[in-house]
């Protein structure tokens, strides 16, 4: 995907920072989305779901809120109606960039924002809330004990995710003064509630109380086990999709993008999460596979490692060389299957040279059959002629190009 970094002026004057996503091709429609309370426009979820919109054709507008992330100004001076007046001013935003939204879509406080809001921005013809608080005042849990000296004193320093806030007694006046049946009530626009059944930050009473108060058309979707900050890729990319199927009745979207065919004679990989190191495996276009890295690396554990890969094709190749000499042979071979495992093993040093490490793949082959012990050991040995075998065994060449 395309992002664009952009400005815009807020609601106290201050400049707030934005991205927008942009589609690889024609842009057919546009997006706004409004992120979680103390968050900011770079959260993972913020930015993958912008990106899976972004790739079918939707232009989508992020931005951190007055005094938060890259954004200009003091969040102790900005409550839950200044947020909201900045919703509506990055609309009108991106209206002069490209084209009003069609589409608003808020994650937790930032959904409340989104419906508050949605009533002043005329060109939205959808909104989608992820984790929504049904009442702004619900964030108040977050301050605990501090709420009582935030009243007496006028405000307090809080500790949220990990990293001080000053909340002022004006937050606190204001969200209990917001009232949102009314707003929901009278959206008159298509609304889709996504929500998690096991969220601990924003229960899922609150997704009831948003869908009983809006109006036909509306839609509930449960995000199953996602946690409130939708950090998992799969989650996340499952909202995505999920917004972008109920979306397509109500806004214009690109078609289906499809997968890029490999060249003739090539496995082509391309990165599908920049974030991570989730890759996108393509097989003479007819075979489409993961590649992945563990969480512990910084990976998503979407799909297997390059060295599990490098081990499955010795694996296969393995088996397939045994099953064809056993039919050329007519051992009565019933099924062969062999686990492979890889790890570096670290060498003795030569005199006068530093320890180094060496790749060592162990086959462990199961046969089943009635075989002679002289065909399982010409088994064994037939394994070793496997070609993948050979490759590792010996010394290869790597050609690299670099190209645009």
């Amino acid at each position: 995907m395309k992002t664009q970094r952009l400005t815009f002026t807020g609601h106290d004057g201050s400049t707030l920072a934005a991205r927008l996503d942009l589609p690889e091709g024609e842009i057919t429609s546009t997006a706004l989305f409004a992120h979680c309370f103390t968050c900011s426009k770079d959260i993972p979820a913020a930015k993958r779901i912008a990106q899976h919109l972004a790739q079918r054709g939707m232009a989508v507008l992020r931005f951190d809120f007055t005094g938060l992330g890259h954004s200009e100004g003091e969040f102790a001076n900005t409550n839950f109606t200044t947020n909201v007046a900045d919703l509506v001013l990055a609309a009108q935003a991106l209206e002069e960039r490209f084209a009003a939204p069609q589409l608003l879509v808020g994650h937790s406080l930032g959904g409340a924002a989104v419906l508050k809001a949605a009533g002043q921005i005329p060109s939205a013809r959808a909104a989608a809330t992820i984790g929504a608080p049904f009442d702004p005042a619900h964030v108040a849990h977050n301050f605990g004990a501090k709420v009582k000296e935030i009243e007496e004193e006028g405000g307090a320093q809080v500790e949220l995710a990990g990293r001080p806030f000053t909340i002022c007694k004006h937050f606190l006046e204001d969200i209990a003064a917001q009232e949102m049946a009314p707003a929901i009530a009278s959206l008159h626009k298509a609304l889709l509630v996504l929500h998690a059944p096991l969220d601990d930050v924003v229960g899922i009473e609150n997704a009831a109380e948003i869908f009983t108060a809006a109006k036909h058309p509306k839609s509930f979707v449960t995000l199953d086990d996602a946690d409130h900050l939708v950090t998992r890729i799969k989650d996340a990319e499952y909202a995505a999709d999920t917004i972008l199927a109920w979306a397509a009745r109500y806004v214009d979207l690109a078609a289906e993008p499809v997968t890029k065919s490999a060249p003739d004679g090539a496995v082509h990989v391309s990165e599908a999460d920049a974030m991570g190191f989730l890759q996108d495996v393509n097989i003479a276009g007819r075979h489409t596979y993961l590649a992945d890295e563990p969480a512990a690396v910084g990976g998503s554990d979407l799909g297997p490692t390059p060295y599990q890969y490098l081990s499955a094709g010795l694996g296969a190749c393995t088996t397939m060389t045994i099953r064809m000499y056993a039919r050329r042979k007519g051992y009565p071979l019933e099924h062969v299957a062999v686990d492979v495992y890889h790890d570096k093993r670290h060498l003795e040093a030569m005199e006068g040279q530093a320890p180094t490490k060496r790749d060592v793949f162990r086959r462990d082959i199961h046969v089943r059959g009635d075989l002679s012990d002289s065909q399982r050991a010409d088994i064994l040995r037939i394994a070793d002629k496997c070609p993948v075998h050979k490759t590792l065994h010996a010394s290869a060449e790597i050609e690299t190009t670099l190209l645009d």
